[in-house]
């Protein structure tokens, strides 16, 4: 586990299903907690070295979403994004807090300030935070956040835009498309998900 995901932390050794039936089990007796009680959990389970708990942080977050409040993403996921980041718990925060949040509250500021930022882990949940809205997705700001990193060489950021651009294939072809043709030096790795979608 701990190759596959290129040495950027230790495991323990548990895999998904189990470390989800163990976290449901525990959980089961807390007291649904505040925003910022669930907040400094994640943020505690994220200073332990091992992925799992990295893991179990946003697993936490899914489970508690309802009680978030319309700072959490600021106060706490931002930080969380860029504790000890790769693409598994990036991905897993935007799947459990960055897009539903995004979608709760108006952070059309916040996802800005992640597209300008130098980190690219801010740049690749920018990019990617109305994944799962489908036809509520704002095309337009999802098609100028993949603009703004349109020359990009970095691999995470240039999946996060090919993934867009074939999450909004099903959309507004027509749009992406036009995206592809004015943006001719996109990356290969973009443009190859983006014609995935389209080919679909």
């Amino acid at each position: 586990m701990a190759a596959y995901m290129k040495f950027v932390a230790p495991f323990l050794g548990v895999r998904s299903t189990p470390r989800r039936r163990a976290l449901a089990l525990a959980w089961e007796v807390l007291v649904p907690p505040s925003s910022d009680e669930l907040g400094d959990a994640c943020v505690l389970l994220t200073r332990q070295r091992e992925r799992e708990y990295h893991y179990a942080a946003y697993d936490l977050i899914a489970r508690y979403l309802v009680r978030t409040d319309e700072y959490f993403l600021a106060e706490y996921v931002e930080g969380l994004l860029a504790t000890t980041p790769w693409w598994d718990t990036v991905d897993g925060l935007g799947s459990a807090a960055v897009s539903p949040l995004c979608w709760r509250y108006d952070a059309t500021d916040l996802v800005r300030a992640w597209s300008a930022s130098p980190n690219l882990w801010l740049n690749r949940a920018a990019i990617q935070h109305q994944r799962g809205w489908k036809h509520n997705t704002d095309i337009d700001f999802v098609l100028a956040l993949c603009d703004a990193h349109s020359a990009q060489r970095e691999f995470f950021v240039a999946k996060a835009i090919g993934w867009a651009l074939r999450d909004l294939s099903r959309l507004d072809p027509s749009a992406v498309r036009r995206f592809l043709l004015d943006h001719p030096d996109l990356s290969p790795v973009a443009v190859r998900e983006a014609r995935r979608g389209l080919e679909r």
